[in-house]
């Protein structure tokens, strides 16, 4: 099959499984495709242990389906600006230390403390792996991606604090933790020895270099908002910034998540207030909503379809179920540490450690960054432990964050 037919048969599949969830689940949309996802993945497996080829046939066409590609260089891109489009970068600044240390910071603690606790699992399963290849599944593992959650946060009237938390630590983590993992990754297959003055060299090329090309890029596209009066051309051109930009950043070999949140964040403000008619801002916001809807959908049907080329072995399954409570810890860890540091100059709720700790889901780029993977030593593990992770973060944490978020603000009315 083609690319042109690839699309269509993933587009239709995931509007038959929106409608399917709409019309007899009512879970938000990202959870209820991928767990029907899932359970048709399971059905093919099922159907193939009785003598069926329908597993097979299914491993074929995802197999032509490059998800890592698909994911970081397609969808990443469009998912992080339109995140950043709708968030308001005056509360983004009220929490710019507790989302920069928890993008940057904890990313880090979480890399480290997953990579160490792993390491160990794996010996006593008797898969040891050297530490390198431990740490990029921290790496791959650290960046949250709390789409489906932020929903279900307004839904029960989360403090906009929290919600700015997590929305803003998710934009810009996803950009640190890509970096941290290909440095690792080249650390890991590099053949030769790549000392500190390199990592930080690479890590400020592609930090610092995505915010520069961010606010040069969106600076370029503001000044075109302001000088015209027609939505047509208007969300034209913040579509060209994304799919441009972003080639370009990876052109460039800087960061183009970091792009995209940058720049999306100052269309989204500055942009929004003075360079856009009423008229233009509801078309904007209704494009970018449809696009984020309908990228989330096809991606958390490919993360519930992509069950079929994870490895399945029994080693394999209790590693990853195994893994699901170090990664949880290494979350809370790395959450607990950055507020309680904060905690010297400013209050937080008794909860905020809860919640941003079960409210840090992960999702497709974790997977996309395992697939991404060359033969290196443990890849199955790696791949299997990532997919378990994503898969009870989305169904066990998602479905549960609202009620969590319920009780606690609760609770805190009750003290």
């Amino acid at each position: 099959m083609g690319p042109i037919e690839i699309a269509a048969l993933l587009i239709v599949v995931t509007a038959l499984f929106s409608y399917l969830n709409h019309r007899y689940l009512g879970l938000p949309t990202t959870i209820g495709v991928m767990l029907i996802a899932l359970v048709f993945s399971l059905v093919l497996i099922a159907l193939s242990q009785l003598g069926l080829r329908t597993e097979e046939m299914a491993e074929r066409l995802l197999a032509s389906i490059d998800f890592d590609e698909t994911v970081l260089h397609g969808m990443l891109g469009f998912l992080l600006f339109a995140g950043a489009l709708h968030v308001d970068l005056d509360d983004l600044l009220r929490q710019r230390w507790v989302v920069g240390l928890m993008a940057t910071v904890g990313v880090l603690v979480s890399t480290f403390l997953v990579g160490g606790l792993v390491y160990f699992l794996l010996e006593l399963l008797g898969l040891g792996l050297p530490l390198i290849y431990c740490l990029l599944f921290g790496a791959l593992i650290s960046p949250t991606d709390p789409i489906a959650v932020l929903a279900i946060m307004k839904s029960v009237g989360a403090p906009k604090s929290l919600e700015t938390k997590i929305t803003g630590e998710s934009l810009f983590n996803d950009g640190v933790g890509v970096v941290v993992f290909f440095v690792l990754l080249s650390i890991a297959t590099g053949g030769h020895e790549i000392g500190v003055a390199h990592v930080l060299e690479f890590f400020l090329l592609e930090a610092v270099g995505g915010v520069v090309l961010g606010l040069v890029l969106g600076g370029l596209c503001y000044q075109m908002l302001k000088s015209v009066n027609s939505y047509q051309v208007e969300v034209l051109l913040t579509l060209a910034l994304v799919t441009g930009g972003y080639a370009l950043a990876g052109a460039l070999h800087t960061s183009g998540p970091i792009a995209m949140v940058v720049a999306g964040l100052l269309i989204g403000n500055y942009g929004r207030r003075f360079a856009m008619s009423r008229q233009t801002r509801e078309h904007l916001d209704t494009f970018w909503e449809l696009v984020d809807e309908i990228l989330n959908a096809v991606l958390f049907v490919l993360i519930g379809l992509e069950v079929l080329l994870i490895p399945r072995t029994p080693q394999y399954v209790l590693a990853g179920v195994l893994a699901i409570p170090l990664v949880l810890l290494a979350r809370f860890v790395s959450v607990g540490g950055t507020v309680g540091l904060l905690q010297l100059r400013r209050s937080f709720s008794a909860w905020a450690v809860r919640i941003m700790t079960w409210g840090g889901l992960r999702g497709g780029i974790s997977v996309a960054l395992a697939l991404s993977l060359p033969a290196v030593p443990g890849r199955p593990v790696i791949l299997a432990m990532a997919y378990a992770v994503v898969v009870f973060s989305i169904l066990v944490q998602g479905l549960t964050i609202g009620t969590i978020v319920k009780r606690s603000l609760s609770a805190q009315t009750l003290m």
